[in-house]
């Protein structure tokens, strides 16, 4: 590399961007190649793991290890319990990690890895499902193994063809691959997604209730069917929401006046300044129940074209707003 006072010359950064972009365009090249590999083979390896009641091990040495750890993340976090093991842990006790109910799941790019031979016989006993995801099916593993997926890949990104690039990519589309072929299979919803990410911005979305994120009590603005207009809008100032919920005497939701609403009126030319609320708002709007999911409400926002929505309990009773804003602002909406 050309480096002149610390700094790349123009050559070496030409060189560095050409060496880039050539990894690049052979990864692309591994993982395209790969699409014609998924047929009956990769068919009898979902069956296989799909049929077993208990987990999937990954197994591999050095950048396949760091490899089948993000697989197993990936599996466990679409609904296939996983784990990774360590070879030469498993040759010191981690082996009793694994059941007659699992199945394992091992990588290699040559094929010989020996810390991965020498566990094939006690998987064996074990009488679990194995199979390798190999860049050599030709190999001592591919003899063993009961279905073999071929990761080979014509060359590696790395200019001395030495470091594992293009077939740790191509070993990771494929364990990709697997797990989405296993989360059709297993029909896993988003909701079971969210449920395995309560932490995440999906998750929240995905499980979080409009009572959870609605203006209640004394937050939402209301008023009574005979208020004055002055007073309607006073109150829409005052909780700054937008919109103000028309009530009758025993709390039921009668109509709603917008923002929206307010400029149609002005546009029209009415004099609604001696008008009550009743005469004026938008009579049985669209309302949602406190334990609908927040997706729904936003649903309906977006299918109404509606910045707001009323919280109503089975009598029609107003228990509160939500604003679409709110909803942004938390990073729940899309």
């Amino acid at each position: 590399m050309e480096i002149s006072n610390g700094v790349q010359t123009q050559s070496a950064r030409t060189e560095s961007l050409a060496v880039a972009r050539r990894l690049l365009r052979i990864e692309a090249e591994s993982v395209k190649a790969l699409e014609t590999r998924i047929d009956d083979t990769f068919l009898r390896a979902i069956d296989l793991l799909a049929g077993i009641t208990g987990r999937v091990f990954i197994t591999g040495m050095g950048k396949s290890g760091h490899i089948g750890r993000k697989i197993s993340a990936t599996l466990a976090s679409t609904g296939t319990p996983s784990d990774f093991l360590h070879p030469t842990e498993a040759a010191h006790g981690d082996l009793g990690m694994v059941t007659r109910a699992d199945a394992v799941l091992l990588l290699s790019k040559s094929g010989e890895t020996a810390e991965i031979l020498s566990l094939i016989p006690y998987f064996k006993l074990l009488n679990v499902p194995v199979i390798g995801l190999l860049g050599n099916l030709h190999s001592s593993l591919g003899e063993k193994c009961d279905v073999c997926l071929d990761c080979s890949v014509v060359e590696e990104g790395c200019p001395l063809d030495l470091a594992p690039t293009a077939s740790t990519t191509a070993t990771l589309a494929m364990g990709d691959a697997i797990a989405v072929a296993l989360l059709t299979e297993k029909k896993f919803r988003p909701e079971d997604f969210a449920f395995l990410h309560p932490g995440g911005a999906l998750g929240r979305r995905l499980l979080m209730k409009v009572e959870q994120v609605m203006h209640a009590g004394e937050e939402a603005p209301r008023v009574s069917p005979d208020a004055p207009m002055r007073e309607v809008i006073l109150e829409m100032t005052r909780k700054r929401l937008g919109a103000a919920c028309v009530v009758d005497a025993e709390g039921r939701l009668e109509a709603i006046f917008t923002d929206g609403d307010l400029r149609r009126t002005l546009e029209r030319g009415m004099d609604f300044t001696a008008m009550t609320a009743t005469q004026v708002a938008v009579h049985h709007p669209k309302t949602i129940e406190p334990g609908a999911l927040v997706t729904r409400a936003i649903n309906l926002m977006e299918t109404y074209n509606i910045l707001v929505l009323p919280v109503v309990d089975s009598d029609g009773k107003l228990l509160g707003i939500v604003h679409l804003h709110d909803l942004l602002k938390s990073g729940i909406g899309r």
